[in-house]
């Protein structure tokens, strides 16, 4: 009966092979194990003294949102807490989606523009943009449309693709790559000594075939969407601005078509008249900056519901750098104010973008202070920045609100946003796709 029973002698190969298999099995179970373990995902309970409805402006008190995995699956005065789940407790706070920044330049920073896209390397300007966007996520922005690289190219796409795949810290990302713009136009090395040859902060495109051109390599290199420049540069006079435009809305719709090709849209920096008028009639996305409308380009916005985004942040800034900044922007900026009176009684939709880059990342929350404070009120603009951002970020129904099914983008406030706009600079609590990224340094 042992003789029946005794196991063969193995060859050197087959013991390999036996090793081998049972490596292999062993290893497959492990995966399996750790596969099981992320299917359920440990459910997370916030808890807030308040939670606001950006879409009624309605006060839960308290407030609770349960999140298992990457999204929200309940919000309300008490959802369920499912065993085993993780609270975490904000105390006196408010729950909020997370803010949206739909202008910013991840790839500058404050000093001299011209010169940090000339003396900086392309690298050493990816590594400090990986920075802002932390500081970005940190200071409660979830989402964000970076508007150009500023020379840097499709770097943009690097970042964006190592925050996806959580290789880094920062929003979720819509990016375009380089800005497009004419020879000699706003973002051209104009001033500097053309036997330089500088180059250009954005991609030469001077006819609608170029521009289709610039727009299918953006693409190919990871843009999301086109940023275009359709006016520049600006002066006052006589207490108007005035400002050249670049482009036809001819050459406008061919960007907008193309881009429409593979689902992306078209942003322009647009200041003034008669530029805004082509850009609207051309249907991009959005006008950025803003800062003249003309009625008829009001009229066509509201019946595209193209948004403004108007960037007091970044006119505040420069103003008080220096006496020479204040002398140059206090007149464009009150031009601004006087204009941004007259969009918010026509009726225009508005999207928050800062313009962040030029002065530092982290601290863009101010924009939602100046639209308050220059006529709109908060609930409004948080509809703006959340509602409307998320919309124009291409991600409505998905971020923006505190809802079921959306992804958990979460932060928390000291006090009522809706009594004191100035409390979104101070976000104590930051939640992205279901992860914590900031607790309450008293819960730490």
């Amino acid at each position: 009966m042992a003789n029946v029973c005794k196991r063969p002698a193995l060859s050197a190969s087959e013991k390999a092979n036996w090793v081998l298999g049972w490596t292999l099995a062993l290893t497959l179970a492990g995966c399996s194990q750790l596969f099981a373990q992320q299917a359920t995902p440990r459910p997370i309970v916030l808890h807030a003294a308040h939670l606001l409805e950006i879409d009624t402006g309605r006060v839960i008190t308290p407030g609770e949102v349960l999140v298992l995995g990457e999204r929200i699956t309940a919000v309300g005065v008490a959802v369920s807490h499912p065993a085993g789940a993780q609270m975490i407790d904000l105390g006196d706070t408010t729950l909020l989606p997370g803010l949206i920044d739909a202008h910013i330049h991840l790839f500058l920073h404050p000093g001299a523009e011209d010169l940090q896209t000339v003396e900086e390397s392309v690298p050493q300007r990816t590594v400090l943009a990986i920075l802002a966007a932390k500081d970005d996520l940190m200071a409660g922005f979830t989402a964000e449309r970076d508007m150009g690289t500023e020379g840097a190219g499709s770097a943009d796409t690097a970042v964006r693709n190592a925050i996806n795949k959580g290789l880094i810290a920062g929003p979720r990302l819509r990016i375009s790559g380089n800005a497009i713009d004419i020879l000699g136009g706003h973002e051209d090395a104009n001033r500097f000594n053309p036997a330089q040859q500088v180059l250009s902060n954005a991609t030469y495109a001077n006819s609608a075939d170029e521009i289709v051109t610039a727009v299918r390599q953006q693409h190919k290199e990871g843009s999301d969407f086109v940023k275009m420049y359709e006016t520049g540069a600006d002066s006052m006079r006589d207490g108007v601005l005035h400002t050249p435009y670049q482009y036809t809305v001819a050459q406008l719709k061919a960007a907008v078509d193309e881009t429409a090709r593979f689902g992306g849209n078209v942003a322009v920096h647009a200041t003034g008249e008669p530029g805004c008028l082509y850009a609207a009639q051309a249907g991009v996305a959005s006008i950025d900056h803003a800062t003249q409308l003309s009625d008829e380009t009001m009229r066509i916005m509201k019946a595209k519901n193209i948004p403004a985004v108007p960037t007091f942040a970044i006119f505040e800034y420069f103003m008080n750098q220096s006496e020479a900044g204040a002398k140059r922007e206090r007149p464009m900026l009150e031009y601004k104010i006087k204009e941004f009176k007259r969009q918010i009684a026509a009726g225009i939709p508005f999207a928050v973008g800062s313009d962040v880059g030029p002065f530092p990342h982290g601290t863009q929350a101010r924009e939602l202070e100046l639209m308050v404070k220059y006529g709109m009120k908060p609930l409004a603009v948080l509809q703006a920045d959340m509602i409307n951002g998320a919309r124009l970020l291409g991600w409505a129904g998905q971020i923006g609100e505190l809802k079921p099914g959306y992804f958990a983008d979460v932060i928390a406030v000291p006090g009522s946003p809706l009594e004191d706009i100035t409390v979104v600079e101070h976000v104590a609590f930051v939640m992205k796709g279901g992860v914590v990224v900031r607790l309450p340094a008293d819960s730490r």
